[in-house]
């Protein structure tokens, strides 16, 4: 399992992203996804291009209140970003007795935990769906209703920030199939 931090994996852009698993135990297993940080110089373009706009508009229009309209929406929009979209990395926990459990770690430092008990836990699949003219693979949990283990519920997709390449992916399928099989 330490070949996984050894190995180069993109996202599907094309940007660089980490895997990182540790084995807890036999039954335990955990894989963090870590995305790109935030580019400086992307935080200063669109900076720079939304006072340029309200600095045209406060030309032609000589109001002041233009510019502090642009300073605020840009200080809020920063914050937007970095508290609810911007997410630094993605772990998934599984544990063969008890379940899965999916963390988001934002840029602010807030996170976001998700369990989902083993009783209504399928399955975990690597699933396909078009996307902007191609194609992006993407691994899934299938939930089960308990009283009708035969049907799928709803489905979970996972690392839906990093969004790894299929390379990334069947790493942790296999080790997540293995912990499920020793569970069965």
């Amino acid at each position: 399992m330490n070949n996984m931090a050894d190995e180069e994996f993109t996202d599907i852009n094309g940007n660089s992203i980490s895997l990182d698993c540790q084995n807890h135990s036999a039954f335990c297993r955990e894989f963090t996804v870590n995305s790109p940080k935030m580019s400086l110089r992307n935080v200063m373009v669109y900076t720079c291009v939304t006072w340029l706009f309200a600095y045209a508009i406060f030309f032609f229009t000589e109001n002041t209140a233009v510019l502090s309209s642009a300073i605020i929406v840009t200080l809020f929009g920063m914050m937007f970003h970095i508290h609810f979209v911007k997410v630094d990395h993605e772990t998934l926990l599984i544990i063969g007795s008890l379940g899965v459990q999916l963390s988001s770690s934002y840029a602010s430092g807030r996170e976001s935990t998700t369990f989902i008990e083993i009783s209504k836990l399928k399955d975990i699949v690597i699933n396909e769906a078009v996307y902007m003219h191609s194609i992006v693979y993407y691994l899934c949990i299938l939930i089960k209703d308990p009283a009708e283990p035969g049907t799928v519920t709803s489905v979970v997709p996972l690392f839906q920030s990093s969004k790894p390449r299929l390379n990334c992916l069947i790493q942790v399928y296999r080790s997540c199939q293995e912990i499920l099989a020793q569970a069965r």
